[in-house]
């Protein structure tokens, strides 16, 4: 029997946030793996690599003992289809986190001296949405557990619009990064280049997984 039966008996989203939990240890990775390139530290690179890879496989095995747990349940205060959702978009965000370490790590990229200030602000944007997005998880367990007050789902609404917000800044920073990278043309192989653009892409993509789970939140709140 899955460990989380009981958990989810007590609260549908313990087992969330122990899902979200292990996604956030691969993600919180992300910074350190962009220092290791920015430094040429290609051995520390390559052991960072290698946690987010074991980190995304022991989120992976937590998703799968969730799905196959979620179906078994009697009785959620929240539809099985948003719970399972939210499973998918937390995985996504892990997905996302070893992508950009793969791509990291296919051939061994210099990072341009001249983008690397903002490279790491980008970096920094991104991982600020997937914090302020972990952070929707207890407010909204509180919400459910007294019964979806106004002024409860009033609070979990305006903090996903401050998830929102960020991933559109952060939006807006990748696409400076872009512009900057793709002036260095002359300087920076079109190889490189690309492999970079794609990096950034990546990365967007983690950002907006990170959006996505807010505006489940907000569904879950709202399709009741």
């Amino acid at each position: 029997m899955s460990k989380f039966v009981d958990a989810f008996r007590h609260s549908p989203f313990q087992p969330l946030k122990e899902q979200l939990d292990a996604v956030m240890r691969c993600v919180s990775l992300v910074r350190p793996l962009f220092e290791a390139v920015r430094d040429g530290d290609f051995n520390t690179l390559e052991d960072i690599t290698k946690d987010i890879f074991k980190t995304e496989h022991e989120a992976d095995i937590i998703k799968d003992e969730i799905r196959q747990t979620i179906p078994k349940t009697f009785y959620l205060p929240v539809f099985r289809g948003d719970l399972l959702g939210h499973v998918k978009l937390q995985d996504d965000m892990a997905d996302a986190t070893e992508d950009v370490a793969f791509l990291l790590t296919v051939k061994k990229l210099m990072l341009p001296t001249a983008i690397s200030e903002l490279t790491m602000e980008y970096v920094d944007s991104v991982l600020n949405v997937c914090n302020l997005a972990q952070g929707l998880n207890d407010p909204l367990e509180e919400a459910v557990h007294q019964g979806f007050p106004h002024d409860m789902v009033e609070k979990v609404s305006m903090l996903v619009a401050q998830v929102e917000r960020a991933e559109w800044e952060s939006d807006r920073m990748q696409y400076k990064l872009s512009k900057a990278l793709f002036a260095l043309e002359n300087e920076v192989s079109s190889l490189d280049i690309m492999l970079w653009f794609k990096v950034f892409g990546e990365l967007g993509q983690l950002a907006n997984s990170a959006e996505s789970l807010a505006d489940r939140v907000r569904r879950m709140l709202t399709s009741r």
